[in-house]
């Protein structure tokens, strides 16, 4: 039995203190926040093997020059003179390769395939109750142009094994009756699910707690006692806490710690924007407003409206430009909703941790032997989740991992 801090309480960090306490481990929780906001409870809530294709691919650099000066772009680089942020941009760039796409594509998908049947294992083991739908992820599209470059994906998809087919406006009436569309076409992922995000991070830590798991909310990590590659102690303005081992899922805040060991993480924090409404939509299966790139999920008791990727540093500023485009995106595809203002007015967000590769920091970097690297999941967190804390608990039990952890590692170049 070894004694794991993990630093980070988002969707990482709980799932890494799920299987780790499986495995016999004594673990705590360390997060700077109360554990109860961020890209953990604001997110689509998607499991989505359909979203195989890496951030990083060819033309998205081009597109997101192209957007840089739309403030209602549903991508948004912002430009700095900041070395951490260049060298990320020269590394995005870099990444954008087919080979790279090709090399990515297997790794994805193997991934949230893997963590949604841990989903499921999860539910049925210890009775959670959180909303889990399988009712797929709709891809609708406005133009021929996009619908003819998801029909391609769509094909590559099928190669890869996944459940997906093109579906005309009149399926798509059978499929949703009670909503109106205004669209082309549509794919229809049939492999994909939905959860609603508050319900299975409050059962978790409620589990969590319950198996002898500590949490410490509100204590952020200040610096680290390290001697010889190997951390001691992390400290925070209360307290020093000692380990064996650490982990390190601290999300879009991961790379200023990780400096501390001389461990350079490309990271940057890409914000996402969310819009709840209880309002009666028809929705009942999850949308993709492919042009637009909004992410709407039916949750359970409301819809949720999810989207944008705002790379601007980390900060919590709501841009109420790009939450207006995700309503007027939404009124376009569904002209019956009408996000009214105080819906806008709650829209939260929440900072994604973005590699410039589009796959994410898991394993042990060579220059500390007692940390676990698990973040830079980008929009992919909660969908692999799962996956993640348990490869980070076999990283840290000596077990060999269920997956190759050589494109995700810590080190590897760019």
């Amino acid at each position: 039995m070894k004694k794991v801090i993990i630093i980070g309480g988002g969707i990482i960090g709980l799932c890494s203190a799920y299987y780790l306490q499986k495995e016999g481990h004594q673990v705590s929780i360390i997060d700077q926040s109360n554990m109860d906001m961020g890209a953990s409870y604001i997110n689509a809530g998607y499991l989505s093997p359909s979203h195989f294709v890496p951030l990083a691919a060819p033309g998205v650099m081009k597109k997101g020059l192209k957007w840089m000066f739309n403030p209602t772009s549903p991508l948004y680089i912002k430009p700095r003179l900041n070395s951490d942020f260049i060298k990320w941009t020269l590394a995005f760039n870099k990444s954008c390769t087919i080979s790279h796409v090709r090399k990515s594509i297997p790794a994805i998908k193997n991934m949230s395939l893997l963590s949604q049947s841990l989903y499921d294992a999860i539910k049925r083991d210890e009775q959670f109750k959180f909303q889990y739908e399988k009712k797929g992820l709709l891809m609708l599209c406005q133009t021929n142009k996009m619908l003819e470059e998801e029909i391609e994906t769509m094909h590559l998809a099928k190669q890869e094994g996944l459940e997906v087919d093109e579906i005309s406006k009149e399926d798509l009436k059978i499929l949703e009756p009670n909503a109106t569309f205004n669209i082309k076409g549509a794919t229809y992922y049939k492999c994909d699910s939905h959860t609603t995000p508050q319900e299975f991070m409050t059962e978790m830590k409620a589990y969590l707690k319950a198996v002898g798991v500590q949490l410490f909310i509100n204590e952020k990590v200040e610096d680290l006692v390290v001697n010889k590659g190997i951390i001691e102690a992390i400290k925070t303005k209360n307290q020093t806490l000692k380990a064996d081992e650490f982990v390190l899922s601290a999300g879009s805040w991961s790379a200023l710690l990780s400096k501390k060991l001389g461990i350079n993480l490309l990271l940057q924090a890409g914000k996402g924007y969310r819009i709840n409404t209880t309002q009666h939509t028809g929705i009942t299966i999850p949308s993709i407003l492919a042009e637009a790139k909004v992410a709407i999920t039916p949750m359970n008791g409301f819809t949720r409206f999810a989207g944008t990727m705002e790379i601007a540093g980390i900060n919590h500023k709501i841009n109420k430009n790009r939450v207006e485009a995700i309503a007027k995106a939404t009124n376009s595809y569904y002209p019956d909703i009408l996000l009214t203002q105080d819906e806008k007015n709650d829209a939260a967000s929440g900072l994604r941790p973005v590699t410039p590769d589009g796959l994410p920091y898991i394993g042990r970097s060579l220059k500390c032997k007692n940390l676990t690297i698990a973040t830079g999941h980008a929009m992919m967190g909660w969908s692999m989740g799962p996956v993640t804390g348990k490869l980070v608990s076999e990283v840290i039990s000596d077990k060999k991992p269920i997956l190759d952890l050589n494109l995700f590692h810590p080190d590897r170049k760019f």
